[in-house]
């Protein structure tokens, strides 16, 4: 039986207060200060503030058609971008809901939260795997992860988590406002892309992380978007596991897990959070450093004819930089690095 907890009510105000809004504008514009958009946004600045102001107090607001493109690595997909005046409103949505879910969020779930990340992800994944190497018996993986998540969240099903915590019903018309501007009338999906569906896709997936926790009792278990990874002596009863998993996914969230989802031993390692990790080792996986020589050539590329700033480039370099020295692999760092043509630039 679940546990009654107080929900969050007469936050609304605190969304449209003039000092969120501002700073929703300043989180917006981080590391995009300098484009057309933004730049023609601040233009107006207070202009614009108040007018967001005022189409929240009134209910006003709606949100504007987002910009969709193709990324194509590490797989294809399609992003939906929202313009940003959009962003500023997640933002100050976020602001104020964000603290409300987080607190109720596992401690092993680790994207998309203050503190948490990729690294700290890998980092637990190999406390646990060196706490299990302390026994004789054989250490088991059950990787998973979700079949076309974002394009598969049930709107019924999220509206009703997000009112579990917010009781707030000018919020509530907000959330919604943004749950239905994108769907074009269908009933399932959030874009890829937008602020607000980072914190979604964590509320939703947060009901998996309490089954596998409180219900199955799982103790080595670490989520990071639709991904997880479950670790245990046990082959059996990861299998167990994952069948129970499976009937929770289709009954209570509408989502399936895709094809790639198997058990097997940890000696292999665990292809995970952009590593192959062991208890002893950590290497970066070979398709990172493969698109990683074709993003930073083609950057180079759009550098040298003036369509990419320095400072775009430089963040880009130091990214890399950084999965590399937290793998130790300075000899793939500098690899890459030669390929791309960029040892003259960065000399």
């Amino acid at each position: 039986m679940e546990v009654y907890v107080k929900r969050a009510n007469n936050i609304y105000e605190k969304v449209y207060s003039f000092e969120n809004i501002y700073l929703a504008y300043i989180k917006a514009r981080k590391n995009k200060r300098y484009r057309e958009d933004v730049l023609e946004f601040t233009d107006n600045l207070e202009a614009n503030l108040i007018t967001i102001q005022n189409e929240l107090i009134w209910k006003m607001y709606s949100p504007g058609r987002y910009r969709e493109f193709v990324v194509c690595e590490p797989k294809r997909r399609i992003i939906q971008a929202p313009s940003f005046k959009d962003r500023v409103v997640q933002h100050a949505l976020c602001n104020v809901i964000e603290p409300v879910f987080d607190l109720r969020f596992i401690c092993d779930s680790y994207a998309c939260r203050k503190g948490k990340g990729t690294h700290a992800g890998v980092e637990r994944t190999i406390y646990f795997l060196r706490k299990l190497a302390g026994s004789s018996s054989r250490t088991y993986c059950l990787k998973a992860d979700i079949s076309s998540y974002f394009p598969s969240i049930d709107h019924t099903v999220l509206k009703t988590l997000l009112r579990k915590r917010v009781s707030c019903e000018a919020t509530l018309w907000l959330i919604d406002t943004i749950i239905d501007s994108s769907s074009c009338g269908c009933t399932r999906g959030i874009p890829i892309g937008a602020l607000t569906s980072q914190l979604f896709a964590n509320i939703y997936l947060n009901e998996l992380d309490t089954f596998v926790k409180h219900d199955l009792r799982a103790k080595h278990y670490v989520r990071y978007v639709d991904d997880f990874i479950i670790l245990d002596h046990s082959k059996q009863r990861l299998r167990e596991y994952l069948s129970e998993i499976k009937g929770y996914l289709e009954d209570r969230l509408r989502l399936a897990l895709n094809h790639k989802t198997g058990i097997f031993p940890v000696s292999r390692g665990i292809d995970f959070l952009g590593y192959r990790i062991w208890a002893d080792k950590l290497l970066l996986r070979r398709a990172n450093i493969r698109r990683s020589k074709r993003r930073l050539r083609k950057l180079r590329v759009l550098y040298e004819d003036g369509a990419v700033k320095l400072e775009k480039l430089r963040s880009s370099v130091a990214s890399w930089q950084g999965q590399c020295k937290f793998s130790k692999s300075y000899s793939a760092m500098q690899r890459v690095i030669d390929f791309a043509g960029l040892s003259e630039v960065f000399r």
